[in-house]
C-alpha cells in the first residue's frame, strides 16, 4: 500500500485542488484536510501526481512529501528517534540531506528543524535547508507534527510547504519582482545570454529589473512612468503607449516575452497572442493569469486554451508569491 502524499497549497485554493486531483485521478481518490494549507491524499504514488502538476493538469499544488510518520504535539519523539525513522526509509545511507520545516502559526519551524539536523548529523549525515536529491519535511500543526520524505525532483519546490522567502532589498522596484523571480527559480527558466525580452504592462518595472538582471536587452511597454533608478539603463527601452499601439509600430523580433497586466485570464492570453507574432519561434513566455471570481480554475482553464493556439504550455502553478493568480510559462509555437 502506497504512504500517504501531503500536498500544500495557497489556504483559499484548497477545494480547487482537491477538484484538479480528483479529476487526474478518479473522484474516488480519499483526501482529507490536514490544516489551511495542506492537504492529504491516499492513492497515486507520488510520481504520477508530480507529473500532473508540472505539466499543468494541476495547478493549485504547491509542494508535496510523501509521509512516513505522524505525532501529536504532546508526543514528540526524541530527534534520535526522528532521525532513525528517516533513515529507514532510504535504500542508500545518504551523505546528505535537505531538511525543511514549517508550521501552521506565526512561527518558522525552527526548533524543529534543528532538532532534525543536530539529530542527523550526530549520524554524520550532512544538513542543509536546500539542494539536495532527498529532502526532508517537517510539518508542525496544531493537533499534529507531519513528517515527510521525498525525491526534490518530485517536490515541485525546494521550499519548506512550497512557501518561498525571497530576500528584500532596496533596489527592488515592487513585490511583482518576487512572482518573476520565484517562476524562473521553481521551473529552472533559462533566459537566452543578451536575449531581446518584452515586458508588458510594465510600470513600474520591476519585472524588467528581474529581466535585466538575467541579461536581457528590455523593451518595456506601459503609459506609466518607470521607477526612476532603471532610466539611465541604456539596454531598457520604455515605450510609453499602450500594447496595441506598441505591436503596430514594432519591427524587433523577441526571444521573450512577460505579461503581469490586469485583465482577466481570457483577455490576458489573447494579448500574448498578439505578442507571439513578435516573439521567435521556440520563445519563452512568462503570463500570470489573473483569478478571483466564483470559478477561477475553470477562468484559468480557459486563458491557457486561447494560449494554446500560438504556445506550448509547458508549466503552469499558483505559485508561493501568486495572489488570485497562475503563473504560465509557454513557448511559442
Amino acid at each position: 500500500m502506497l504512504s500517504p502524499i501531503l500536498f500544500s497549497v495557497a489556504a483559499d485554493s484548497y477545494e480547487w485542488a482537491v477538484r484538479e486531483i480528483r479529476a487526474e485521478f478518479g473522484r474516488d481518490v480519499r483526501i482529507e484536510r490536514v490544516s489551511a494549507d495542506l492537504g492529504r491524499v491516499a492513492g497515486p504514488p507520488v510520481e504520477d501526481l508530480a507529473r500532473a502538476c508540472d505539466a499543468g493538469r494541476i495547478i493549485f499544488v504547491r509542494h508535496l512529501t510523501t509521509e512516513i510518520a505522524s505525532f501529536s504535539p504532546d508526543e514528540l519523539p526524541p530527534g534520535y528517534e526522528l532521525a532513525e525513522l528517516i533513515l529507514e526509509e532510504l535504500r542508500d545511507y545518504p551523505k546528505a540531506l535537505a531538511v525543511q520545516a514549517w508550521t501552521d502559526s506565526a512561527s518558522t519551524g525552527g526548533s524543529y528543524y534543528h532538532l532534525i539536523q543536530d539529530a542527523l548529523a550526530d549520524r554524520g549525515v550532512t544538513v542543509t535547508r536546500s539542494g539536495q536529491e532527498v529532502v526532508v519535511s517537517c510539518f508542525a500543526g496544531r493537533r499534529a507534527m507531519l513528517l515527510g520524505l521525498n525525491r526534490l525532483e518530485f517536490s515541485l519546490s525546494d521550499w519548506p510547504g512550497g512557501r518561498m522567502r525571497l530576500a528584500r532589498s532596496e533596489d527592488r522596484v515592487s513585490r511583482s519582482e518576487f512572482k518573476l523571480e520565484e517562476a524562473i527559480a521553481t521551473f529552472g527558466l533559462e533566459l537566452p545570454a543578451g536575449g531581446k525580452a518584452l515586458d508588458l504592462g510594465a510600470s513600474p518595472g520591476g519585472w524588467t529589473r528581474i529581466l535585466r538582471q538575467h541579461g536581457q536587452e528590455v523593451w518595456s511597454v506601459d503609459p506609466g512612468a518607470l521607477d526612476p533608478r532603471l532610466r539611465g539603463d541604456r539596454r531598457i527601452h520604455h515605450a510609453a503607449t499602450t500594447a496595441g499601439r506598441f505591436f503596430a509600430a514594432n519591427r524587433v523580433r523577441f526571444d521573450v516575452v512577460v505579461n503581469d497586466m490586469r485583465m482577466d485570464q481570457v483577455m490576458s492570453a489573447r494579448m500574448m497572442l498578439d505578442a507571439g507574432a513578435h516573439l521567435r519561434r521556440g520563445g519563452l513566455a512568462v503570463v500570470t493569469l489573473k483569478g478571483g471570481g466564483k470559478n477561477p480554475l475553470d477562468g484559468a482553464r480557459r486563458g491557457m486554451d486561447v494560449l494554446r493556439q500560438e504556445y506550448d504550455v509547458l508549466h503552469a502553478r499558483q505559485l508561493h508569491h501568486n495572489r488570485n493568480e497562475i503563473t504560465v510559462i509557454a513557448r511559442k509555437l
